[in-house]
Formats: structure tokens, sequence, C-alpha cells
């Protein structure tokens, strides 16, 4: 078998529960990953959590917790996350998992022979809540620190330091030359100029054990865990190099010993999804450790922006919150799905509102999508007995359009416009039964031809939206084609062609998709 598409979500810090930005980019992940598999490919989906760190040590002292028995029982509500989310992943990777502590070890144990780790004093700042060191650049004008920083405290300390710095020209020269690396282009915009103007340092890859216990132990010096970033980010690489990936396992060589060596060709992986927050280090960090372990880069690395609520910052503290399962449980997992997809592109911040929410719910869902399928199957079982008439093409044209268009922007990764493509085929085809009034042909024997036709037209129509919302929304696309009595479990995308409904089909009874709510807030 040839190259899968390996997509990734970053994976989840389990210092608390999941939020609607968690659910935002696995939703967005999910949809690219089942739309990669529509147009016919061989799909790799990995998501998962981060467990080591300072953070997730505090946080388990705090509730008088060992750090491994408090990480067991948050993974349990991010595994029931990524159920609830329909997601299609193929993997859920956890850092304290024994395949990821042997490929970290053997990641740094190649990169420590080859000269690339070296140990060094440091005296500086640290922010205990980033976890990461800090200069006088990072102060305020005034001298203070920001807030976000949290308790930053003088640290005086011997640590092991990754050569990150000597790569940096060769890693401008990279982004330059594709520029499809780092999406969308603002983000690629914002790494050029943070490389442009500042000069790299090397990175600090190790926390002493004595003050961080919880990490995977330096293989070479065991009295050192390793920074929980370096940990991190290599997820991506140990999924494939556990599997036997042959790319991976060549760039690890005889530092990792494999229990098959003849696994899916994974890597380089053609998508990481990740926020906003941190591109530096997929787009810094990770592309430099890859580059002196001497693998592949990955193809693209795609930021999403924040969600706020209101137009205010998400916070627990305040209450200001959007709890996704909450919003599953009163209005459905697919309601979810399109309203997160369709509010927000892939790049800008996005607000949430619980009026937007109702409201996309009853105009596009309800009225919209929903409202098309009742009207076509009613009138195709009242007026024909559910029998599929003579094929038609007066709506082929506006069909191929919606189709070419979303498929044009599936394959860019414009999920949003895509959304935009597919409901202007739900709107034309709602547009054409007003202009068509098949309920007054119906009352006309000699229009019977003209009856046939418009039936047809709608009917093919729904058929094809299921094929198109199949990514976006797996549930609803399944009923209609139950509804259809058409197989559900097709995903490919190339049935989005006019024509595929065959004269004297059967169809079924109408259900409806999304139930109309009353507007007025409870």
């Amino acid at each position: 078998m040839g190259k899968r598409f390996y997509l990734t979500t970053a994976i989840d810090y389990t210092n608390g529960a999941p939020h609607l930005g968690h659910a935002y980019e696995k939703v967005i992940t999910d949809v690219i990953a089942r739309a990669h598999r529509g147009f016919g490919e061989s799909v790799f989906f990995l998501t998962g959590l981060d467990e080591h760190g300072q953070k997730v040590q505090q946080a388990a002292a705090a509730e008088g917790r060992d750090p491994q028995a408090y990480c067991d029982t948050l993974a349990l509500q991010w595994r029931e996350l990524a159920v609830r989310l329909g997601l299609s992943h193929d993997d859920f990777i956890r850092t304290t998992e024994q395949r990821h502590r042997d490929v970290v070890a053997a990641v740094l144990s190649k990169l420590h022979d080859q000269g690339d780790i070296y140990r060094q004093a440091y005296e500086g700042w640290y922010s205990v809540r980033e976890e990461t060191f800090l200069t006088e650049k990072d102060r305020n004008p005034d001298g203070t620190w920001d807030p976000r920083w949290g308790q930053v405290i003088p640290l005086l300390e011997e640590n092991w330091y990754f050569r990150m710095a000597r790569h940096q020209d060769w890693l401008i020269a990279h982004i330059e030359a594709n520029p499809s690396f780092v999406e969308p282009g603002i983000r690629r915009n914002e790494v050029l100029g943070f490389l442009r103007s500042e000069r790299l340092e090397d990175l600090c890859i190790s926390r002493p054990a004595s003050r961080l216990s919880w990490g995977i132990p330096l293989p070479f010096a065991p009295e050192w865990v390793t920074y929980v970033w370096f940990d991190a980010l290599t997820n991506y690489f140990t999924v494939p190099a556990s599997l036997g990936d042959p790319v991976a396992l060549a760039a690890l060589g005889t530092h990792y010993r494999p229990s098959t060596t003849d696994g899916p060709h994974l890597w380089p992986a053609d998508l990481h999804v990740v926020g906003k927050d941190i591109v530096k280090f997929h787009a810094v960090y990770w592309p430099i450790m890859l580059h002196a372990l001497g693998a592949p880069l990955p193809r693209q690395i795609l930021a999403h922006g924040w969600w706020q609520k209101d137009g205010h910052k998400l916070s627990k503290s305040t209450g200001n919150i959007v709890d996704p399962i909450a919003v599953i449980d009163e209005w459905g997992l697919d309601a979810f799905r399109y309203y997160v997809v369709r509010e927000l592109a892939i790049g800008p911040d996005g607000n949430w509102t619980d009026d937007g929410f109702r409201a996309r719910y009853n105009a596009e869902l309800a009225n919209g999508l929903g409202n098309l399928l009742n009207r076509a199957l009613n009138m195709l079982n009242k007026y024909r007995g559910g029998i599929v008439p003579a094929a038609s093409d007066e709506l082929a044209a506006d069909a191929n359009r919606s189709v070419d268009e979303t498929l044009r922007l599936l394959r860019a990764h414009d999920l949003q416009g895509a959304l935009v493509a597919i409901w202007s085929l739900v709107n034309r085809a709602n547009l054409y039964v007003e202009q068509t009034q098949p309920f007054k042909l119906a009352k006309d024997p000699a229009q019977a031809a003209r009856l046939d036709a418009v039936l047809y037209n709608l009917i093919e129509s729904c058929r094809i939206l299921a094929v198109l919302l199949t990514p976006f929304l797996p549930t609803t696309a399944a009923r209609i084609f139950a509804q259809l009595r058409l197989p559900e479990s097709t995903t490919d995308l190339a049935l989005a062609q006019w024509g595929g409904l065959t004269p004297g089909h059967q169809v079924g009874a109408p259900e409806p998709l999304f139930p109309r709510r009353d507007l007025a807030k409870p």
C-alpha cells in the first residue's frame, strides 16, 4: 500500500476538562479526514493527550492524587469526547504510553549521539504556568511580567539543550520555498516575521527530576526529565514509528527497535491541525527537531483561531463557556458540527452566540435542508407512490456547480466555504419548489410529465446533498440515504454526480432530520 494521508490534531493537555476550542479542532480535523476518504485516499487520523509536565503534576498534587491515576481519570473524559463528537480517528495517543516513551528516548538518544544535545547551566527567569524560560525582553516596558506568564520565579540550574539556533536560516529558506507549509498566510507571515527579527536560542529540553518528576527521563541522564513540548511534539512521530513506518524507522536507525518493520507508510504527516497559540512550537521547534533527526518534514501546519462567546473570552471562572456535550445532548451532534464549521472559517477568531446557533439551526438545518428532504419525499410518495420517475436534468447544471465548488474547497481545506457551496444547492432546490409548484402540477393530469421531471430533480438533489454532507454531518447523511433507501456505507464523493438515482427506485417515508425549535429563549 502506498503513502496514506496522515493528519493529526494537537494533543490536549490533561490539566482540565474539554471545552469548545478542543471540540472545534477535532471536528474540523475529522471533516478533513472524512473528505480525503471521500476522495478515495487511504487516511490515518490521529488525536490524543499530552499527559506530562509541571501543570499536570501540580493539578494532580492539588487533588492529592498520583499523576498517572489523575491522567487516567481525565483520559476517560477525553476519549468520551472523541466518541460524542463522532470522530473517525484511527488512533488515540497518550504520552504516558510505553510506545511513546520508547520513541522519545530513541529521538533523544540519536540527537545526543550526534552532538545536537549538550549540558549547560541556566540562570534567569522561569514561568511556572507556561513551563518556559523567560528573558528580559519578555518583560513589559514597566518591568512587570504579563499576567499570561503566571508566577515568574528566578532560577539557577543545570539543564540539557538542543542545538536549535543553527538551523534558523535553513528553516526560513524552507518556509519561503514552501508557502503552503504554514496556513493560513497570516500565520506563515507571523512565523517568518519572528524568525527574521529574532535570533533563535538553543532549546532547553530538560527539567531536573528533583523539581519535576512527572516526565520521560532523558535516556543518557535520568536525573532529568524531558521538557514537555519536546515530549509532546514527538507524539506525531511515535505512532508511525511504533507501527513500523519505514520512513520513521529509517530516521531513528539503530536507536529504536520496532516490533514490526512493515507497517503502514504514514510519515511525513500531511497535515497538523493546531490552534494559533501553538504555531511557533509546530512551525519552528518541530521542523528543526525533525531536520536534525534526518526525517522529512510535515507537509502542512494548519492553524485555526480561537472562540469567544458573546464577544468575550471563554472563561470557566466567569461562567462564559460553551459545553460541547451539553449542546450535543440538547440539539444533536450534527447540529453542533454544522454550527462550528459554518460559523468559523479556519484561521480567524470566532464568536459563539446561542441566538446565532438557534438561528442557523432553524433557518439552515430545519427549514433549509430538513424541509427540502421532507417535501421531496412527501410529494414523491403522495404523487408517485414513492417510485422515482424518469430522469430529468433541469437542476443538473446548478448541482454540478455546487459539487465542483464543494470538492475544490474541500481539497483546499476551506470547510466553511464548502458548506456555503453545499447550501447553494439546498437553497436552489427549495426555490425550485416555489417556482415549479408541484402541488399544483399534481392537480392537472396533463402536467404528469412535468411533475415527473420536477420530482426527479428534487429527489436527485437530495441524494447529491447526502453525498456532499457525509464529511460534515455523517449521521444526517446516513439518515438521508436511509430515507432514500440507498446504501448508507458509501463515502465516495465521486457519487455526487447528477443522475445517480435510477428511475423505478422505491424511496422510503420522510422522517424529520432537524425538528424545528422555538426561537424564543428558554
